[in-house]
């Protein structure tokens, strides 16, 4: 098994996938081979077929994981086994058509207003005014605002690409309040070693006690704020290609 990990790991770094991936995929990897005991069947379509449905009716991971494992395979067979991927003979789990329930823009104003820590109210306003994944606010270094611009550099967003995106004079504003009390050196949110950035699950309690204090009742997550940005924008009649490079992604809805 170790060999098949160690050319799998291989192979996605030649490939280029980001680092969160690259950790994501090996753990599917090495959780199937485990499952097979690393004896893998010359029928490969069919024992694929198996522990993807085990998956689903078993283990009942989600949706996002069970596309991910599918790729994970897919690479696995095609790139690291060389075998040829029966695509016509796999299915790909379809994917929900449920849109992400969306803040408004009094209930943003809300979530802010209520946060009175300033860091934290500094990390939900550049998530949601830049509309960034969290993992990309949490990633943040100082060098990335440009005041003069008004851009922010997002580096290695998902697929391992860089973008640019807004950086609001509201925002502007309070980064630099934010900047005076806290002095951050190389990472604009630092964490409680300040060689490090801080953790996503910061962003995440903050949000939460935002949204609890705000008496929102909405189903929302931290992502949400990327969500509302992207609608926010398309209401007030910006292009929606705009919206999705600013987004780096091929679709507004996406993760």
């Amino acid at each position: 098994m170790a060999d098949y990990l160690t050319q799998y790991k291989k192979d996605l770094q030649i490939k280029g996938y980001s680092d969160k991936t690259i950790r994501t995929y090996m753990y599917i990897i090495g959780y199937y081979l485990k499952h097979y005991d690393s004896t893998l069947d010359e029928n490969s379509c069919q024992q694929i077929k198996d522990y993807l449905h085990h998956l689903k009716e078993v283990k009942k991971v989600s949706q996002p994981l069970m596309n991910q494992s599918y790729s994970a395979l897919k690479f696995f067979y095609s790139t690291t086994i060389r075998q040829n991927w029966e695509i016509m003979k796999i299915p790909y789990m379809r994917r929900s058509k449920k849109l992400p329930e969306i803040l408004n823009r009094e209930e943003i104003s809300k979530l802010l207003d209520i946060t009175h820590n300033i860091k934290h109210k500094a990390m939900l306003m550049v998530t949601y005014s830049a509309g960034l994944r969290v993992s990309e606010a949490a990633n943040l270094k100082v060098a990335d605002i440009d005041s003069k611009a008004k851009t922010i550099k997002v580096c290695g967003g998902k697929g391992n690409k860089d973008r640019y995106t807004l950086l609001s004079e509201k925002t502007l504003v309070l980064l630099r309040q934010y900047y005076k009390i806290y002095r951050p050196q190389i990472w604009l949110f630092e964490g409680q070693l300040k060689t490090n950035p801080i953790h996503v699950s910061v962003f995440q309690r903050a949000f939460g006690k935002a949204v609890q204090d705000a008496n929102i009742k909405k189903h929302v997550s931290i992502h949400s704020l990327r969500h509302s940005f992207a609608t926010h924008l398309l209401e007030q009649g910006t292009d929606i290609y705009v919206v999705q490079r600013l987004l780096g992604h091929s679709h507004i809805y996406c993760q």
